[in-house]
């Protein structure tokens, strides 16, 4: 049976619900330290004191490392890629400069966690404090434009945008907020950094083993083979964990410091700061269409704020360039800098927070059309990509309007505000549409089938919670022929051949091809070496007519004939048979281009003396290629959908803006959505294959979730109450 679509259990599953599969805080290391970090109390200025004295007296302590001792690390070089300074994003103790607050300025390390904190404590800090730029309206007076990204514009036009708007029967001009939001994964960042001599061990939780290998080596100044990363298991990371942040270099540091293994944990409060977060963005949408919905321009003018220290773009114009066909288009992205913590990806940048806009700016133009909003959508409807002007790879978005809204019954829906009601409560509906690129990097594979009959496969990847152990076990089984117990797939460490980021979606769609070929060329090997064999039933056949199949060789034309795949490798040497393989993107980037699609259907119930929205159910049909598993498929929709309701309803940092510092730096007060807030959730993914993006037919899946479900709940709050809330989150102040 082909295994690759079934809804296989997760081949790590055990490991994990007993306790046994190790994250990155849990490898157990002779004589490991442990390291706190000390973070900055104002946003900008200088340390004029550390008073590390009383701090490092303290007992258990081993080491205070600040500023004034912390080891001088390479400066910028004239060379290669082995030469560039560090990224400037990292505080590394290099000076005494305060650029947020937050910053780490000191680690302490010590016997136990205790005594470090309790030495943390100790440390007496006087600050020059200097004024801050921490005004996102002040710092709107001094916009400038971001570097433009691959594939992601940052400015661009095509038709007359301000002539279409003055022909248009129906405009609209609205303005969308987003706040500063944070990934908080269950798992908080943590490095345990351990010395052999010259060589250094990370074991890091993160979403980028080689990202976090080549650049530690550069902060360090030492060559990337000196240094390992190990990342079997990642307790989910949504972005926050695809940069290496200043702790992994400072655990490094401290290691040296004190001659042996030092682990770094973050708390809770400080993954607020030094560590990203997803950007507070003003979006401002004017689009002007025809009587008949047609739209003649949409103009979308994005603001975002970034750091003073490193630049961080949220692209939300993404979207908004290939969803709907308009003859007159403009974007431009600007950003307000801030003495904060450097903003980065936070799961579906800029597509989560853009479709927020684009799609609520849609749905008030079919209001004020008096036309239905999926037959709007249908009115504007991409055949190509409007941008590029070439074709999808494949696209099947009318097919997700229609499967969703029959699952949902849209057809039931009463088009006024206000008209639909469950005894006193007010019933809402609205719907959205979902898309995100489809993404793929170059990545290598290895692949051994042993003289057992069993086989090892390897690619250094990473598990972010996906399930890549999983999908890439039954591409291996089904490319090798073997069963899926017979299978053992392994990740998540720099000595295996490399890979991208676990990041933009791309993980399965970058590995699993390079996973098939590795698996491939071994079961080939093996296939030659039968059909050479004198002792074989392959013997003399030509390799075309034989397949592989629970581990079998058998000849395609009388399946009766065959014999074990160990039994050929016994004969011949008994050494394992191995196979490496390259995949990555091609020329097809240039022909095709390349998204999923979805359509997001949303109910909710707002009572309408409170203010309080809940939402029973979301419907929700995907366009994603080949779906490699059922059952981990339908948990990343399912946990894209959940967190787009958190953005939709809850998800706030709360910032105080006099100090730069994040209020509400913890799981109690910064609102995600638990079992209790999440009603009924429908996903289906459409059959597909999409070949032309993969061999595999698989595109990415682990965003696209979360884009279009804040739309969706606003339109639907909307259409319950008659209140347009533009400015994220819908909280019930804002409706009553």
């Amino acid at each position: 049976m082909k295994q690759v679509g079934q809804a296989i259990p997760r081949t790590d599953g055990r490991l994990k619900v007993t306790g046994a599969a190790p994250f990155s805080a849990e490898h157990a290391l002779p004589r490991v330290a442990h390291a706190v970090l000390v973070l900055s109390t104002i946003a900008k200025g200088r340390v004029n004191a550390i008073d590390t004295a009383r701090a490092s007296g303290m007992r258990g302590v081993l080491a205070v490392m600040s500023h004034k001792n912390a080891p001088r690390l390479p400066r910028e070089k004239p060379g290669g890629e082995e030469q560039k300074p560090p990224p400037p994003k990292l505080n590394l103790l290099q000076d005494d400069e305060i650029r947020y607050n937050g910053q780490p300025i000191a680690v302490v390390v010590a016997e136990t966690l205790e005594q470090a904190q309790d030495a943390a404590r100790a440390i007496k800090v006087r600050y020059a404090p200097q004024p801050a730029l921490l005004d996102f309206q002040a710092a709107k007076r001094k916009l400038r434009k971001p570097k433009e990204q691959p594939d992601r514009p940052m400015q661009t036009q095509r038709g007359n945008v301000q002539a279409s708007l003055a022909q248009a029967a129906q405009r609209i001009d609205v303005l969308y907020t987003t706040p500063v939001e944070n990934h908080n994964p269950m798992e908080p960042h943590a490095t345990i950094a351990a010395w052999e001599g010259d060589h250094l061990t990370l074991y890091d939780a993160t979403q980028y083993v080689s990202g976090v290998k080549k650049n530690c080596a550069r902060a360090l100044g030492i060559p990337p083979e000196k240094v390992r990363v190990v990342s079997p298991y990642v307790g989910g990371g949504f972005g926050c964990k695809g940069n290496m942040w200043s702790h992994v270099v400072l655990a490094a540091m401290a290691a040296r410091m004190v001659g042996r293994p030092v682990k770094l944990a973050l708390e809770r409060i400080q993954m607020f700061a030094p560590v990203g977060a997803r950007p507070m963005t003003e979006q401002r949408l004017r689009i002007g269409a025809g009587p008949d919905g047609r739209l003649l321009a949409v103009v979308h003018d994005t603001i975002s704020h970034t750091s003073v220290q490193d630049d961080f773009t949220e692209p939300c114009s993404s979207p908004t360039r290939i969803l709907y066909a308009s003859d007159s288009l403009q974007t431009t992205q600007q950003l307000a800098t801030l003495n904060v913590g450097v903003p980065t990806y936070m799961r579906a940048p800029g597509e989560a927070t853009g479709s927020f806009a684009l799609e609520c700016a849609i749905d008030e133009m079919a209001y004020a059309l008096n036309m239905d909003p999926v037959a709007l959508r249908l009115q504007n409807y991409a055949e190509q990509d409007p941008e590029k002007n070439i074709p999808f790879s494949a696209k099947q978005l009318r097919e997700c309007y229609k499967v969703a809204a029959e699952r949902f019954g849209w057809a039931r829906r009463t088009s006024s505000p206000r008209s639909m009601k469950a005894g006193r409560t007010l019933v809402g509906w609205g719907m959205a549409t979902a898309t995100y690129p489809a993404n793929r990097m170059p990545a290598k594979a290895w692949a051994g089938i042993a003289p057992d009959g069993t086989a090892l496969v390897r690619c250094g990847s990473q598990d972010i919670g996906t399930g890549t152990y999983t999908i890439m076990t039954q591409v291996a089984a089904d490319a090798l022929g073997l069963p899926l117990e017979k299978v053992r797939f392994e990740l998540g460490d720099t000595e295996m051949p490399e890979a991208p980021v676990s990041g933009g979606s791309m993980t399965a769609a970058s590995i699993g091809p390079a996973v098939h070929r590795a698996c491939t060329a071994a079961r080939d090997k093996l296939v030659t070496m039968a059909v050479a064999d004198k002792a074989s039933p392959m013997h003399g056949f030509n390799a075309a007519e034989v397949e592989t199949a629970d581990g079998w060789l058998r000849l395609r034309a009388t399946p009766e004939r065959g014999e074990p795949m160990a039994a050929v490798i016994a004969r011949n040497g008994g050494q394992a048979v191995t196979g490496d393989a390259e995949a990555g993107p091609g020329e097809e980037k240039k022909q095709y281009s390349m998204h999923s699609f979805g359509a997001v259907f949303v109910e909710v119930q707002v009572d309408p003396d409170l203010g309080t929205v809940r939402v029973p159910r979301i419907v929700a049909c995907y366009d994603v290629g080949t779906v490699l598993n059922a059952k981990t498929a339908r948990s990343q929709f399912i946990g894209g959908i959940v967190w787009g309701l958190g953005m939709a309803l809850m998800e706030k940092t709360e910032m105080d803006w006099r100090y730069g510092r994040a209020a509400n730096a913890n799981l109690a007060d910064y609102h995600v959505p638990v079992n209790a807030d999440v009603g009924d959730i429908d996903v289906v993914a459409l059959p597909g294959n999409d070949t032309r993006f993969n061999e595999l037919g698989a595109r990415g899946i682990g965003e696209i979730g979360i884009v279009g479900v804040a739309a969706a709940v606003a339109n639907a709050v909307y259409h319950a109450t008659g209140k347009r809330v533009r400015d994220l989150p819908i909280t019930l102040d804002k409706l009553v």
